[in-house]
């Protein structure tokens, strides 16, 4: 097949008669099938928005087609890891943790046939969604099964977004991406430029991966936390779960996400090599859809869907602000995980149909202002949502801008872009003055990019767990200080999203598979 690049079709002719048209006047020959790699929008110019396509072609006559930049042979683009390792397991590999990649470290050892055990502190998705709902309706916390904790990790109850930065030489986030298919995605995550799933979809996906890897060998253990680890000579040798149940193994996974805070600690305890790293505080700002769709899609968005947006901004001291984890159409919910401590976070279902965009305004927090200790920035985060939470009486605290920037106290503000309880508040006096400062200057500077966007929307406080506090390091073969044990994903510092963790737990289950050899 041939990859053809740069197929630039009108929105308003984006069908496929039109696509292979193009085709057959770039290719000069029949075009027997195609299919889409990628897809993106170039809304420059909104009298002239276009769908930008790459496509593999398949033609009946490829060997008279002149190769060029924009029109190659297609790649093999195929995720092959060979097993190479030669040393025999004891126990099986134990893997703790079921977000993103704890998933994919425990599929692809399954695909393997290690048959790893998955820890998981919380519940099966399908009662995590039960503690949720509670949570969200009667303000009721169960500190193992909410937002943070349960099958699938934070990303669950997301707006599933796939977007990442990361370059992929190994074809892994196609993996990932043609993974998440196979159980239930929607096929245009494979080619969207931004792709997402849905928080509802994704529950699903993840529990069609978790019963695939049931039938492959491997297990789960729900309502299992790791509260201790046994190591011996400088080597992992079991977990202890529940504070009574011992597991051997030769190979321990932590995939503990990034609101593990009790386990850092127990980790810290074992001597486990850790740093504390730089992280993002604010707000989550709501405004209506529409506004975003006109700003980004003008006359267009009934053809194009509802629109994200991506701001950033450095203040005149030199603080980074920018926009996070966007989510269209969504709603901002509770995602606490600790008693008497609120955070909030935001979530889409796959139509983005609540009406109402929201989206983090973070500002960067360094060691500069949470101090030099490996727990200060931990602390930074339990100690402003613990002042959240009393000031709100565990509610959602929530302001209209401009109250925010002269500093009122909103008067009784009603909405349903919040999924959950929610109080009028004054969020200057919850936020530290550099975040609140810093928001003040970024806001109107974004109001210059989209129109409407500073034309008092809705805050709401607060957001604080943008990323973990916390690095877990890693040698070069993947491993901690303490051999046998492989820190992955979000929670071990190594990724920021659905996407980036599911890669980075493929990264570490091929290191161990260098070393074991299956049952």
């Amino acid at each position: 097949m041939l990859r053809v690049k740069n197929i630039k079709i009108s929105i308003h002719d984006n069908n496929e008669n039109h696509i292979k048209d193009k085709l057959n006047r770039l290719l000069k020959t029949n075009i027997l099938n195609y299919k889409i790699v990628k897809r993106s929008i170039d809304a420059r110019d909104k009298n002239n928005m276009l769908f930008i396509y790459t496509l593999d072609v398949e033609v009946d006559k490829e060997d008279k087609v002149k190769l060029t930049d924009t029109i190659i042979s297609t790649p093999d683009e195929s995720y092959n890891i060979d097993i190479t390792g030669k040393q025999a397991l004891s126990y099986r590999p134990i893997i703790i943790g079921s977000g993103p990649s704890g998933l994919f470290a425990a599929y692809l050892l399954s695909l393997k046939g290690y048959k790893p055990i998955i820890f998981e502190r919380g519940k099966d998705i399908d009662n995590r969604i039960k503690d949720v709902d509670n949570l969200i309706n009667n303000n009721k916390l169960d500190t193992n099964s909410n937002i943070q904790f349960g099958e699938g990790g934070a990303g669950t109850f997301s707006d599933g977004k796939l977007n990442t930065l990361i370059k992929d030489t190994n074809n892994r986030m196609k993996f990932v991406f043609d993974t998440f298919v196979s159980f239930g995605a929607p096929p245009e995550i494979i080619y969207d430029n931004h792709p997402h799933i849905g928080t509802d979809i994704l529950r699903t996906v993840i529990k069609n991966m978790r019963n695939k890897i049931i039938e492959l060998g491997g297990e789960f253990r729900f309502n299992s936390c790791l509260t201790d680890i046994l190591i011996k000579d400088n080597k992992v040798k079991g977990v202890i779960i529940n504070d009574k149940d011992k597991y051997p193994t030769d190979a321990l996974f932590l995939c503990i996400g990034h609101s593990a805070r009790d386990t850092f600690k127990m980790l810290y305890k074992n001597k486990l090599d850790m740093t504390s790293k730089p992280f993002a505080v604010g707000i989550r700002i709501i405004h209506d859809q529409n506004l975003i769709d006109d700003n980004m899609y003008h006359d267009n968005k009934e053809l194009l869907g509802h629109a994200s947006y991506k701001v950033t901004y450095t203040t005149k001291e030199g603080r980074g602000v920018y926009s996070f984890c966007m989510c269209p159409g969504g709603y901002v919910i509770n995602s606490s995980s600790d008693n008497n401590r609120l955070v909030i976070n935001g979530m889409s279902n796959y139509k983005r149909d609540s009406g109402y965009a929201n989206s983090a305004l973070v500002v960067t927090v360094t060691k500069d202002d949470f101090g030099p200790n490996l727990f200060d920035g931990m602390h930074f985060q339990e100690k402003l949502e613990e002042k959240t939470y009393n000031y709100a009486k565990g509610l959602i605290p929530i302001q209209y801008y401009k109250d925010f920037i002269y500093n009122f106290k909103s008067d009784e503000i009603k909405t349903n872009a919040i999924m959950g309880k929610y109080i009028s508040s004054n969020l200057n006096d919850i936020l530290p003055s550099f975040i609140t400062s810093s928001l003040k200057e970024a806001i109107p500077e974004f109001g210059k990019k989209i129109k409407g966007y500073d034309n008092n929307p809705i805050l709401c406080g607060t957001e604080t767990r943008t990323s973990s506090p916390i690095r877990i390091i890693r040698d070069e073969n993947g491993t901690s200080n303490i051999k046998g044990i492989y820190p992955c994903g979000e929670g071990a510092g190594y990724a920021g999203g659905i996407t980036s963790a599911a890669i980075d737990g493929l990264k570490e289950a091929e290191e161990f598979i260098k070393i074991y050899k299956p049952f």
